[in-house]
């Protein structure tokens, strides 16, 4: 394939040259990348004899940080060096939303971009600070976000939108790129994964802006992790270390096979998708913290040559391919990168109804846009929840729920077929109702359900 490719990319050049919805940097950064999957994608040979299990200099205890200056001019001075940056490309099409995935409403008629503009404006009001907010969209989610940060013109919050790279997908059996071929629409194109966000900041001009106003550190995160906010004690030790990036890891749990690994290899820090949970225990939440003028060094000498991820698709019939990289692969290329083993709270993703299942529950608060943890749950862990492909989307969710059960006790619940909660439901232990093929099983208002398993109104 090497040999045909190679021929290939010569040919691939010249068609991507004529496309005109891209501009000259998403040309070259496209074939930048393919040119370096075709040569072998830079994938590098790890040998197992040198994978190290990284020291407390290199993950250090979220514990040992040095505690939060006390004096607010302090502060004020640590979070003017901020800057937050979402991954807001996503669309909430798993949920059964169309639009970008950053506004389903997650608890009190409150979005996940809601929360985020309400912590960072609590944040500036306390402090005085300046935080700006900079959503990274893709061209799936840019003119819908353009529309929604309107509504916070009055805000304290300086918010700035910027596209990801936009590339063409890749015909496999031609090797050429699908808008060429007719196929100008949407799926013609693809986002190339959140590895992007440093040459877009770049690309986008954002950067040089940020710098211009003396702000010296991002911290990225996805919009839909509810647990990633603003930590003012890892802003602190970045600052006083001259961390260049860190990245929040946090221990691994059965349900977390996915979500790469820190090792230290030959000297440096890097990241790799090692599944086992006995020799590797702490994962990369995808919170990232990093240094501006790093980036901007590491994009304009080109250095930011991450794993290529293949991503196979298929549009109309057609077999295409996709590349992508991820933002936490980068760790390795800059200088004194560290991880900090957070706290598990700082990973609160909502993937699926059964994660919004749990934020909407009683196991968690609000408070000034903080999704915060009820300390009546003693147990540490969250219980596991499994729906149904009746609960998928959003809307067929919440219809099936009078209002959220209490779920303080509960371990674990699975639910199946065509179930409806009723109003004031308490769970407790290890809950499982199964409905019957054809039959609608209705769980009663105030019902109490302990360590049950119903099968049908009979075991109510």
């Amino acid at each position: 394939m090497a040999a045909v490719a190679t021929a290939n990319v010569d040919k691939l050049k010249s068609e991507v040259a004529a496309l005109s919805q891209i501009s000259d940097n998403e040309k070259n950064g496209f074939i930048n990348l393919v040119s370096r999957y075709v040569s072998g994608g830079e994938a590098e040979h790890v040998e197992w004899s040198k994978i190290q299990t990284p020291t407390d200099e290199v993950v250090v205890p979220y514990d040992g940080l040095a505690p939060t200056p006390d004096d607010p001019a302090e502060i004020k001075t640590l979070l003017d060096k901020l800057v937050v940056l979402k991954l807001n490309g996503g669309l909430g099409t798993t949920m059964g939303c169309t639009g970008p995935k950053s506004v389903i409403e997650v608890r009190n008629g409150l979005t996940f971009l809601d929360l985020i503009v309400i912590q960072i404006e609590t944040l500036n009001n306390k402090y005085g600070s300046s935080v700006p907010l900079l959503l990274m969209n893709s061209f799936n989610t840019h003119d819908d976000t353009q529309k929604i940060v309107e509504k916070y013109t009055k805000s304290n919050v300086q918010i700035h939108t910027f596209n990801q790279s936009q590339y063409p997908r890749l015909v496999v059996e031609d090797f050429s790129p699908l808008p060429s071929k007719g196929q100008t629409g949407k799926d013609g194109w693809y986002p190339p994964g959140h590895g992007d966000v440093f040459p877009s900041l770049k690309n986008s001009g954002k950067l040089d802006l940020l710098l211009s106003q003396g702000k010296e550190y991002v911290f990225v995160a996805n919009s839909d992790n509810l647990g990633a906010v603003v930590d003012l004690k890892i802003l602190n030790h970045l600052i006083h270390k001259k961390n260049e990036y860190c990245m929040e890891v946090t221990p691994k749990t059965l349900a977390d096979v996915k979500g790469g690994t820190l090792i230290s290899y030959e000297g440096r820090v890097q990241v790799n998708e090692f599944k086992s949970i006995e020799k590797f225990k702490i994962f990369n939440t995808n919170n990232l913290w990093v240094n501006l003028n790093a980036i901007k060094r590491l994009v304009e000498a080109d250095a930011l040559k991450m794993e290529i991820i293949p991503n196979p698709k298929e549009v109309d019939g057609v077999k295409v391919l996709q590349l992508e990289t991820a933002a936490g692969a980068a760790i390795r290329f800059f200088n004194h990168a560290i991880g900090i083993n957070v706290p598990r709270s700082r990973f609160l993703p909502v993937k699926a109804t059964s994660d919004l299942l749990l934020v909407q529950s009683d196991l968690y608060t609000l408070e000034d846009g903080f999704v915060i943890r009820n300390k009546a749950r003693t147990n540490p862990a969250n219980p596991t929840i499994e729906l149904g492909p009746e609960f998928k989307k959003v809307g067929n969710f919440l219809s099936r729920f009078k209002s959220i059960p209490s779920i303080l006790e509960l371990d674990s619940l699975k639910v199946s077929g065509d179930v409806w909660f009723g109003a004031g439901v308490v769970l407790k232990g290890k809950v499982t109702i199964t409905a019957k093929s054809g039959v609608k099983l209705e769980i009663p208002d105030n019902a109490v359900l302990e360590n049950k398993d119903i099968n049908g109104p009979e075991d109510l």
